[in-house]
């Protein structure tokens, strides 16, 4: 699986991350505008088409919904949705990632581009992208709740330059931090599992090699 094709997918929540109050007049809208249509794009230059990812649906649904609220709520929503939707859009998406586990994890739809049809099913795909799942889910969910605590922090604070240095690192350094740690662990996770598996395989063989060559000496011997 190709790490980079996956951060495709979050390209959206990167998207309006960045540009969320960063618009001068409904900051948030526009942001989640922007959003959208990456999304969409994204839907349209992805191949196959269908079934479509995953997390294209739920980020198109996700940032639909916040563009209708933005551009249609009063000013004080605006303000409500300037200090809360990032970390909220971007917990609510780690969320749903986990919910629709059972469905199919979203990883596999990018591991089958890369992973002929007959391996679909072995235990060591599954295996992978169930943990590859798994852990990006959580990573999005520790985003999110790391952006929520610097809304918290930030209605909490006397000033502004209170809650500056954890601005920074919540919001920049805990992301990005754990964007770089997904990264790696998508690249070379799969690689460690095939090994591990080979490795039990190889052992498995050698162990029962033995006990089949007695077989049938010990057979003789009987009779």
């Amino acid at each position: 699986m190709n790490p980079l094709s996956l951060i495709l997918g979050f390209l959206p929540l990167i998207a309006f991350n960045v540009l969320a109050g960063r618009v001068a007049n409904n900051g948030i809208a526009w942001g989640a505008l922007v959003a959208l249509a990456v999304a969409l794009i994204n839907m349209a230059i992805t191949r196959p088409r269908w079934p479509p990812k995953i997390i294209n649906l739920i980020s198109a649904g996700l940032f639909l919904v916040l563009t209708l609220i933005g551009f249609f709520g009063n000013r004080s929503i605006d303000g409500w949705l300037f200090d809360w939707a990032s970390g909220l859009i971007t917990l609510t998406l780690g969320l749903l990632l986990l919910l629709t586990m059972p469905i199919m994890p979203f990883t596999e739809q990018y591991a089958r581009e890369s992973v002929s049809r007959e391996y679909w099913g072995t235990p060591t795909f599954k295996k992978v992208n169930r943990v590859l799942s798994l852990a990006w889910g959580f990573a999005i969910v520790a985003i999110g709740l790391s952006s929520i605590a610097v809304a918290v922090l930030d209605e909490r604070a006397n000033s502004t330059s209170d809650t500056s240095l954890l601005d920074l690192i919540l919001n920049w350094v805990v992301p990005i931090g754990i964007l770089v740690f997904m990264v790696r662990l998508t690249a070379k996770y799969p690689d460690r599992v095939r090994k591990a598996a080979a490795a039990s395989h190889e052992a498995l063989a050698e162990s029962a090699g033995p006990a089949e060559s007695a077989g049938p000496s010990s057979a003789s011997a009987s009779t």
